[in-house]
């Protein structure tokens, strides 16, 4: 812990002399990293303590296979990432904040040292992201809060299971720690739809995979109804970001613009009603459509999902060989962003058009 201290703080420095402004952002963001670091404990002594209540045992002993399962089968990082368990005691480790003026989809963006520009904001309490979005709808912007499970420090630290995913289904446990570990795996600075669609397309094939091998039927029933449900979700919501793009592109006074818009959300929500009758009354969207939503809802989404089509669609020509599909990946990674760009039209042209199915995880 002590070598970890010792970087984190020259990180962390760097980062305030960087940008003296968001000194602020910064200390909070250490500080609750340091908290995180300090309720750390190893999987394997929580596993031996007779005290670890028998619940926990069974979910940290199947987080060890998942563990072991994606360095092996997968590829992925064999390191210190989730071999340890924290209990946050709160629902979610980070909350994110996104932003968009009122009448584009385009998302601000923030800069920060090591992971580039990013389109959100993220904030490791409630009242501090609550803050920041009244500043910036003070301002402004439209403004979506979301929260956030898990995170990655992209391999420059070891990542611990939390407690605000540890009771997902062993499905959804095993999807969040491919995603993670592939975010150490490889990311590029500034590109967010790169690195989410990325990480989304390997979890997505790891998931299969760790079904195939040690899934019950009752496991590829859930996690293909799952899938179904994210597919009709993120269809909605990708049907609604179109008819806004048509809307903001007219000539109209703003007046009727913001008319058009209001009357666009009122009947995604009651579309969403519809949909989720269609699935027998699933509530697990509820959260987000429980909220005001905006512009910036769009920018969360779109964030994990645009290019996962393209880089199945390289999956695919790798012939499922997940390391040659990584090397591929690191190549369009190397490129410039118009020439990725270039190469993921490609690559969309040729997965014809398929729609994505990953949900947003972090």
């Amino acid at each position: 812990m002590t070598r970890l201290l010792v970087r984190s703080f020259a990180f962390v420095l760097a980062a305030v002399l960087a940008g003296c402004a968001t000194s602020g952002y910064y200390t909070q963001a250490f500080s609750g990293q340091l908290d995180l670091w300090q309720r750390m404990e190893s999987i394997d002594d929580l596993l031996a303590r007779p005290g670890t209540e028998a619940p926990v045992k069974v979910k940290l002993g199947r987080v060890r296979a998942i563990r072991e399962f994606a360095s092996r089968e997968l590829g992925l990082p064999d390191n210190g990432s989730y071999r340890k368990y924290a209990d946050l005691k709160r629902p979610f480790v980070v909350w994110n904040v996104f932003a968009t003026e009122e009448f584009s989809l385009r998302p601000r963006e923030w800069c920060f040292l090591v992971v580039g520009c990013v389109s959100y904001r993220g904030y490791f309490s409630k009242t501090g992201v609550d803050a920041y979005a009244e500043e910036l709808k003070s301002e402004g912007y439209d403004v979506f809060v979301g929260g956030v499970p898990a995170y990655s420090t992209l391999g420059y630290f070891d990542d611990p299971v939390l407690s605000t995913f540890i009771n997902y289904p062993e499905t959804e446990l095993a999807r969040l720690i491919f995603h993670e570990l592939s975010h150490q795996l490889l990311y590029v600075p500034s590109d967010s739809a790169f690195n989410e669609s990325f990480a989304a397309t390997v979890e997505l094939e790891g998931v299969r995979r760790w079904i195939e091998t040690h899934g019950k039927q009752a496991d590829k029933d859930l996690f293909a109804a799952a899938q179904t449900r994210r597919q009709d979700y993120l269809a909605l919501v990708d049907q609604y970001r179109g008819k806004l793009n048509e809307l903001y592109t007219l000539p109209q006074a703003s007046a009727d613009k913001r008319a058009g818009k209001r009357q666009l959300f009122e009947a995604l929500q009651a579309d969403y009603q519809r949909l989720k009758a269609s699935w027998g009354g699933f509530a697990g969207y509820d959260w987000i459509f429980k909220q005001n939503l905006n512009n910036a809802f769009f920018v969360s989404n779109a964030l994990y999902t645009q290019l996962v089509p393209a880089f199945q669609a390289l999956l695919a020509r790798s012939g499922g060989d997940l390391q040659r599909f990584y090397s591929e990946s690191g190549a369009l990674a190397g490129k410039s962003r118009e020439a990725r760009e270039a190469s993921f039209a490609e690559l969309l042209n040729s997965a014809g058009g398929k729609t994505a199915v990953a949900a947003p995880v972090h």
